[in-house]
C-alpha cells in the first residue's frame, strides 16, 4: 500500500502542504527547544562572578528550562491538533474515493494502511525540512531568551548528533498520531457509498465525536474547579492545560455551533447571496467546522494566555494598592535611612533591602535540594506601620535576630511557626527560626527577614509617610537628593508596567509559534475546503449568478466561519481566564478579570482579513474554468 500512498500523496500534494509545513515547524521547534533546554540545564556558572550575578545567571537558566518545557508541550499539541484536523477534513472529502477502493476489494486494514502510509511520507518530508529549519530557530530562541534576561547574550543551544533521530521520531510521531482517528473513520466507509449517497457522509456528529467532545468538556470543567484549588505557582501551567482540553472539546462539538451561526446570518444579511451562503454553511458543516478550528485555536491560546497574564497583573496591582499605606517610595543605591528620617516632613520611614538566599528542601531518604529565592530584610515595627499585613500565624514583631517570616506561596510545604528553616545566605548556611507565617501573595515578598540580616551595602527601598499638613510634593523634592522618588500610585504604575512588559515577552515566546501554526492552518483549511467545490460554484453560475456574486457569497460564508471560530475560541479563552481569576481571588481575596480587548480586536481583524482574502482568492481560482465543463464532468 506504500506505492498507492505515494501516488495519492503526489496527486493530492496541495492538500497536504499545510500539514507538511506544520510538521516542519513542529520538528524545528521541538529540536531547537530541546537543544536549548539541555544546554541551559547543563550550563555552568563561570567561577569568580560576584554572588549576585552568579545567582541571577543560575536563576535565569532555571527559568529558561521551565519556559522551554512549556513551549515544547504547547508546540507538540498544536502540531498534532492541526495535522489531525487536516487529515480528518481530507478523509471527509475523499469519502467516495475511499469507497471505490472498498468496492474494488480493499479491506478496512488496507484503507488504514493507505492513510498511515501518507502520514509516514508527510512525516518524513516534514522532518527533513524541520531538521534544517531547526538551526535558525535555535538561534532565534537564544536571542529571545537573552532579551528576557534569562541567559547571557550570544547563548545558543549546542548541536548534538542524536537530535536527528529525535527530530525524525517527532515528525513521524506527530503525523501518525494525527492520522490515527481519521484512518479509523476512513476504514469504516462503506463500498456502496461509491455508487450513491447513503447519508453517512452528511453525518458529522458521529458517536466518537460526541464521546470525545463530552469527555473533554467534562475534563475542562474539572480543571476549572482544580485551578483555584492548587497552590498559585501550579495554577498557571494548569491553566495552559485547561486551554488545551477546552480546545479539543470545542473542536469536537464545533459542528453543533454551525447551525446556530447560520440562522442569524440569514436574518442579518438579506438577499439571495446571503441565503446561498447560509445554505452552503449548513450543508458544509464539516468544512465550516474544520476551517473554524485553527481560528478557535488562535483565539483560545492567544487571548487565553494574555487574559491570564493580565488578570495576574491586575491582581498584583490591586494587592500592592491595598497593602501599602505610605505616601512616597524612595529607591536608593545605598543605605540612607537616618538621613531620610531627618528630612523635614517625614513622619515615618520603613527601610527594606532585597536578600537573595537558598532554602533547603528535604527530598526524603536523607536527600535534600537547595531552591533559590529572595526576600526582604526589614525592621518589623516600621514595616507594619507602612504596610497593611497580618500574619496568619505567629507575630511579625518577633522578627529579630536569626528569624524569618514565610509565605506558603514559596515556602516548603508543612512549614510551621517555631520550625527552623535551613538557608544559605552569601554562601554561609544557617538556621532561621520561623516566627510568623505570611498570607499567600501575588506581589510578594514571600519571605521577610530581620533587620540584622540586612546587607550593609547595596540597593535600598524606603516607604515614607508624610507628616499631616505637609505637602507631598515638597517632601519628594527634598528626598530627590538620595535617589529616585515616586508617589505610591506612580510607583505602582511603574512596577505594573515593568511586570506587564515581562509578561508580554513571556507570552510572545509561549504563543508566538502557536500563532504561526494557526495562521498556516487557517490558510490551508480554506484552500482544502475550496479544492473540491468547483462543481458547486459552477452550478451556482449556471443558475444565474455571476462569477463576482459567487465570490461574494463565498466570502460571506467565510465571515460566518470566522464568527464560529471566534465564538468557540472566546469560550475557551473565557474558561481559562475565569479559572485563573478564581485562583487570584483565592490568593488575595479580590475578584479580578482583565480582558485583553486590544488583542482581541487585532485577532478579530487578522482572522477576518486572512480568511476572507484566502476564500476570495481560492474561489476566483476555482471559477476560472467555464461552468458547463465542470458540471458536465461532475461524476
Amino acid at each position: 500500500m506504500l506505492g498507492m500512498s505515494w501516488s495519492t500523496f503526489r496527486n493530492r500534494w496541495p492538500v497536504f502542504v499545510g500539514a507538511i509545513v506544520t510538521v516542519c515547524l513542529g520538528v524545528a521547534l521541538v529540536q531547537s527547544s530541546l537543544l536549548t533546554l539541555i544546554s541551559a540545564a547543563t550550563a555552568k556558572v563561570p567561577a569568580g562572578l560576584p554572588d549576585a550575578q552568579a545567582r541571577a545567571l543560575s536563576d535565569g537558566y532555571v527559568a529558561a528550562v521551565s519556559l522551554l518545557g512549556i513551549t515544547l508541550g504547547l508546540g507538540t499539541f498544536v502540531a498534532v491538533f492541526i495535522v489531525s484536523s487536516t487529515f480528518a477534513f481530507t478523509v471527509a472529502q475523499r469519502r467516495r474515493d475511499l469507497a471505490l477502493l472498498r468496492l474494488t476489494g480493499a479491506s478496512r486494514g488496507q484503507v488504514r494502511r493507505l492513510l498511515l502510509g501518507e502520514a509516514v511520507l508527510l512525516g518524513c518530508l516534514g522532518s527533513a525540512l524541520g531538521i534544517v529549519a531547526g538551526l535558525p530557530v535555535a538561534r532565534l530562541l537564544g536571542m529571545l531568551l537573552a532579551r528576557l534576561d534569562f541567559v547571557p547574550s550570544g547563548f545558543v543551544g549546542q548541536w548534538r548528533s542524536w537530535i536527528v533521530a529525535v527530530s525524525v521520531g517527532v515528525g513521524l510521531g506527530v503525523a501518525v498520531v494525527g492520522v490515527l482517528v481519521a484512518s479509523r473513520r476512513a476504514s469504516r466507509v462503506r463500498p456502496l457509498e461509491a455508487l450513491r449517497d447513503t447519508g453517512q457522509a452528511a453525518r458529522v456528529m458521529t458517536a466518537s465525536r460526541w464521546v470525545l467532545g463530552v469527555l473533554f468538556l467534562a475534563g475542562s470543567l474539572a480543571l476549572m474547579i482544580l485551578v483555584p484549588a492548587v497552590p498559585f505557582e501550579a495554577a498557571v501551567p494548569l491553566s495552559i492545560n485547561l486551554s488545551m482540553v477546552l480546545v479539543i472539546a470545542l473542536a469536537a462539538l464545533a459542528p453543533l455551533v454551525v447551525p446556530l451561526v447560520s440562522w442569524p446570518l440569514g436574518l442579518l444579511a438579506r438577499g439571495h447571496l446571503a441565503q446561498l451562503a447560509q445554505a452552503n454553511l449548513r450543508s458544509g458543516t464539516r468544512r465550516s467546522a474544520s476551517i473554524a478550528a485553527p481560528i478557535m485555536l488562535l483565539v483560545a491560546f492567544a487571548a487565553g494566555t494574555a487574559g491570564t497574564q493580565n488578570t495576574i497583573g491586575e491582581g498584583t496591582r490591586q494587592e500592592i494598592s491595598r497593602t501599602l499605606r505610605a505616601d512616597l517610595v524612595l529607591s536608593a543605591d545605598r543605605p540612607v535611612r537616618s538621613q531620610v528620617a531627618a528630612v523635614d516632613g517625614v513622619a515615618a520611614v520603613s527601610e527594606q533591602a532585597p536578600v537573595a538566599f537558598d532554602t533547603r528542601q528535604d527530598e526524603g531518604d536523607g536527600q535534600f535540594s537547595w531552591n533559590s529565592t529572595e526576600g526582604l530584610a526589614v525592621d518589623p515595627a516600621a514595616y507594619l506601620r507602612t504596610h497593611r499585613i497580618q500574619a496568619t500565624a505567629g507575630n511579625l514583631t518577633d522578627l529579630h535576630g536569626a528569624t524569618i517570616a514565610a509565605s506558603p506561596t514559596d515556602a516548603p510545604s508543612g512549614l510551621r511557626v517555631g520550625d527552623t528553616l535551613q538557608v544559605r545566605i552569601a554562601g554561609r548556611q544557617q538556621g532561621l527560626r520561623v516566627v510568623a507565617l505570611l498570607p499567600e501573595t501575588l506581589a510578594g515578598p514571600n519571605y521577610l527577614l530581620s533587620a540584622e540580616l540586612m546587607p550593609r551595602s547595596g540597593t535600598r527601598q524606603y516607604l515614607i509617610q508624610v507628616a499631616a499638613g505637609t505637602g507631598i510634593a515638597a517632601v519628594a523634592s527634598r528626598l530627590a537628593a538620595f535617589g529616585a522618588v515616586a508617589t505610591v500610585p506612580q510607583w505602582i504604575r511603574q512596577y505594573s508596567d515593568q511586570q506587564q512588559t515581562t509578561n508580554l515577552n513571556v507570552m510572545l515566546v509561549l504563543v508566538g509559534m502557536a500563532m504561526l501554526y494557526t495562521v498556516i492552518a487557517m490558510v490551508n483549511a480554506v484552500v482544502i475546503g475550496a479544492s473540491d467545490r468547483g462543481s458547486e460554484f459552477a452550478a451556482a453560475r449556471l443558475a444565474g449568478l455571476t462569477r463576482a456574486q459567487v465570490v461574494r457569497a463565498a466570502v460571506l460564508e467565510s465571515l460566518a466561519v470566522v464568527a464560529i471560530g471566534l465564538l468557540l475560541g472566546g469560550v475557551a479563552a473565557t474558561g481559562t481566564v475565569l479559572g485563573m481569576a478564581q485562583a487570584v481571588r483565592k490568593t488575595i481575596g479580590v475578584s479580578v478579570v482583565a480582558v485583553p480587548w486590544s488583542l482581541l480586536g487585532w485577532l478579530v481583524l487578522a482572522a477576518t482579513v486572512l480568511v476572507s482574502a484566502t476564500s476570495a482568492l481560492t474561489t476566483i481560482a476555482a471559477t476560472r474554468t467555464p461552468a458547463i465543463q465542470l458540471v458536465d464532468g461532475r461524476e
